[in-house]
């Protein structure tokens, strides 16, 4: 760090002429005004650095001035002193007084840039190319010692500043502006949570005039400043939202709103503008900024607001007034007072006092918590209840905090106790009043029971029949739709209340109360005032004093209105389902006669020689016995055998019935000898034209068993399947299109020559349809299935619905044959 003047260069040497080392040639017009100007230049710079170094100089005689408790001029002598005995400049010692012995943000930033310093100049010294890296670490030195000078500048203006006009003037010129920033605001923040601006600097005079105050609430880039402890960087307040001083003026700068304060408090905020968007800032910047902020606050604390014309000055009260005021409450109230440690950081708040009406949830009396810590009374403020969070921030910010059923806890003798409590706190000058009102358990069981008679719409009363003295709740003259001035109906009333159809079962429930002195109950027919009926139940006991005689009667009455009338209803529901599922299993039955005349559950094998024949139905569901699918194996009087298999498109009776008029119809068709092809075009003519226009898919075949071959077709179904010792192979694909699509279709016919031990099936879609998979990937896993061939041809059959994987929910028809 460079002194203001040089030892052996006074400001006079440099009046000659740079070009004439000697002094003795005479100058011209140019030359001379050049001097002129060389010399007023080195005039300046060596002013301003005399300057900095001087504010530096003062600062450090204030700092001996509070340690030494001496004057000024004693501190100049020790300063000039101890500057000879370390053999430093008054400048540079001046800087080691105020780091090592302020220890606030702006001794940790200046110590920040010197360590910067520090570290370039021992890069520049391990280089060993010379001049470059030295001249780069002497360049660094350089700009690190001015940004501390220019800090300690600024704090120096800021603490010799009248008003924070003056600070703000001070901080945007000293520090600010060699940052980048355009403008800076300082705002102080209101008891209510309003911000006034009390200085600014680099604004227009009207912005900040129209800015001049912001009431409680309002978003603004300062309050998030005020609200977030850590304070906001705004890289470019575009998108932002936020309105802010000078935001039409710089309408995409950054924006820095920092919180000023000192101990725990918040007294207001120091807002920076930036021209342009706001990169990502190194630490030593970040904290620099900090440091501003917290100068700030030194000159917040003592700002007073102005007053309007007539106002008179609001008087701040300090910790023994809040005392009276919390003597003068009705509810127990605690002062509290800030607690710092030893680095000047809020750490805990000491309960200054204890108001008269003060209970401790513990139990413990007012002389153990006043005097103590908050956290050590109540160790568990801290916890769930965020007691001693909302305490901070209250006294931080100044905005009051209320709440309702907060759980108190407190941990006396390693007994957790815990109330519930409505809360109130609110910062009065440096001193916290915390107000809690803990609920009486009995005021609020009452209060319970209250709401539960409300809800249960129950009414209670008590009638003591000495005095002839009623008394009724609330909800019981709510129920009889009676004033609450009225008289209560007395219990020999009721029956006069009563529905004239009740009377008997009233007068049974006397009977029993008063004559027998039992508990009764009973149900009525409640005729109010108002013209509406209700159902009401009451229950009550008798109450007898020592020689058992009867004082009174106390009791409950119920609307069970809504109960009755859903009884009624579920009476109904439970008779309308009987006569339902009475429907249910008549329309099973009958459903079940008609799957057996249709599919019989066991059919009578064919009689052909060297011919297995075997068929399967399984309905879908249990509920629905009957669907679309159906199956054929007849010998026709030709000696050959007819097989079919066809899939009716939907499910329950109506897919039935046309189901039966097909597999009938081509059961008829097939005794005039046609082949398969022709059976499949006149059945075609049956489905578009005779059973509404149904449409669906069949295979059919005739079996010859001289020749042991096969004549099939298709409509619109998959192909039968062979299966011939290990493997399985579906037949080849002929055309044919489904039934009942058009009116007249022709289907092509194949056949198929068997052998011994062949297997053939003949199977619907329910056997092997997925949700999940095409139809080529299940027909694959069904030739998988079968290609292992059980002993006998039922076996198989049976083996393939067992393993079916089908998810479809649909009927499976099955029709197998095996040539022996």
């Amino acid at each position: 760090m460079s002194t203001p003047e040089q030892p052996g260069d006074p400001a006079g040497a440099v009046r000659r002429d740079v070009s004439d080392p000697v002094g003795m040639a005479p100058l011209s017009p140019v030359g001379r005004l050049a001097a002129t100007v060389d010399r007023l230049s080195r005039e300046v710079r060596a002013a301003q650095a005399e300057a900095e170094g001087r504010a530096l100089i003062e600062l450090a005689k204030g700092v001996l001035v509070a340690r030494l408790g001496c004057g000024p001029a004693e501190a100049a002598r020790q300063l000039a002193e101890l500057a000879e005995q370390s053999q430093a400049t008054p400048l540079e010692f001046a800087v080691d007084v105020i780091n090592q012995a302020a220890r606030d943000r702006v001794s940790e930033v200046t110590e920040a840039f010197l360590a910067a310093t520090a570290a370039v100049r021992t890069a520049g010294a391990r280089d060993t190319d010379g001049g470059g890296a030295a001249g780069a670490g002497a360049a660094a030195e350089t700009v690190a010692e001015s940004a501390a000078v220019r800090l300690r500048a600024a704090e120096s203006g800021a603490l010799a500043a009248d008003d924070t006009q003056a600070v703000a003037d001070a901080l945007l010129e000293q520090a600010l502006r060699p940052l980048g920033a355009v403008a800076v605001a300082i705002w102080a923040a209101g008891y209510d949570g309003s911000l006034t601006l009390v200085g600014s600097a680099g604004f227009p005079p009207a912005e900040a005039a129209r800015w001049r105050y912001v009431p409680p609430d309002v978003a603004t880039v300062a309050r998030c400043g005020l609200t977030e402890r850590s304070g906001q960087w705004f890289a470019s307040l575009a998108g932002t939202g936020l309105p802010s001083v000078g935001r039409h003026q710089y309408p995409d700068g950054g924006r820095v709103a920092v919180p000023a304060g000192t101990g725990g408090r918040i007294h207001g905020v120091l807002e920076i503008a930036w021209p342009a968007p706001l990169p990502p800032q190194p630490p030593q910047v970040v904290r620099q900024v900090e440091a501003l902020a917290e100068l700030c606050a030194h000159t917040l604390e003592s700002y007073t607001p102005p007053r309007g014309p007539g106002q008179e000055p609001r008087v701040i009260p300090d910790a023994v007034e809040l005392m009276d005021l919390a003597d003068g409450l009705h509810d127990p109230a605690l002062v509290l007072v800030p607690h710092l440690d030893a680095s000047g950081h809020l750490a805990d708040f000491r309960i200054q006092h204890v108001n008269k009406r003060f209970m401790d949830p513990a139990g413990r009396p007012r002389a153990v918590v006043g005097g103590a810590l908050l956290l050590e009374a109540y160790p568990m403020a801290a916890g769930d209840s965020e007691l001693f969070q909302n305490v901070e921030r209250v006294y931080a910010t100044g905005e009051p905090f209320r709440a309702r059923h907060l759980n108190l806890t407190a941990l006396v003798d390693q007994v957790p106790l815990s109330a519930v409590a409505d809360i109130s706190v609110s910062r009065h000058g440096n001193a916290v009043l915390l107000i809690w009102r803990i609920e009486d358990e009995t005021a609020r069981l009452a209060s319970l029971l209250q709401h539960a008679q409300r809800l249960g719409r129950i009414g209670g009363f008590e009638e003591n029949l000495l005095t002839g003295e009623i008394t009724w709740n609330g909800q019981l003259f709510d129920l009889y739709a009676r004033p609450h001035t009225s008289t209560p109906v007395p219990l020999e009333e009721l029956a006069a209340h009563a529905h004239p159809d009740d009377a008997v079962a009233i007068g049974r429930f006397l009977r029993t109360l008063l004559h027998h002195r039992r508990p009764a109950s009973a149900a009525f027919r409640l005729r109010r005032p108002d013209g509406v009926t209700r159902h009401v139940r009451v229950v009550a006991e008798p109450v007898l004093d020592t020689d058992d005689r009867l004082l009174l009667v106390r009791g409950a009455c119920q609307d069970i209105s809504a109960q009755h009338w859903t009884e009624v209803a579920l009476a109904a529901t439970r008779d309308q389902l009987a006569h339902t599922e009475q429907q249910a299993v008549e329309r099973a039955r009958l459903t079940l006669q008609l799957q057996h005349a249709i599919m019989p559950p066991a059919q009578t094998p064919l009689q052909v020689p060297d011919l297995q024949v075997a068929v399967r139905y399984r309905p879908a569901e249990t509920e629905q016995l009957v669907g679309g699918d159906w199956y054929d194996a007849v010998m026709l009087p030709s000696g050959l055998v007819l097989l079919c298999v066809g899939d009716v498109a939907g499910h329950g009776i109506e897919a039935a019935t046309s189901m039966v008029v097909l597999r009938n119809a081509l059961r008829g068709l097939a005794v005039t000898g046609a082949g398969p092809g022709q059976l499949l075009s006149w059945l075609n003519i049956v489905a578009h034209h005779l059973t509404g226009g149904v449409t669906a898919t069949a295979v059919c075949g005739l079996y010859d068993p001289a020749r042991r071959s096969l004549r099939w077709a298709r409509a619109g179904h998959l192909p039968p399947v062979l299966v011939r010792g290990p493997g399985a192979e579906p037949l080849p694909m002929v055309r044919g299109m489904l039934l009942g699509a058009v009116a007249e279709a022709a289907y092509e016919e194949a056949e198929a020559q068997l052998a011994a031990g062949d297997t053939l099936l003949m199977y619907t879609d329910g056997l092997i349809e997925r949700r999940d998979r095409p139809v080529e990937e299940a027909l694959a896993q069904l030739l998988s299935t079968v290609r292992p061939t059980p002993t006998t041809l039922d076996q198989h059959l049976d083996r393939l619905l067992t393993y079916s994987r089908s998810d479809t929910d649909d009927d499976t028809c099955l029709v197998g044959i095996r040539v022996g």
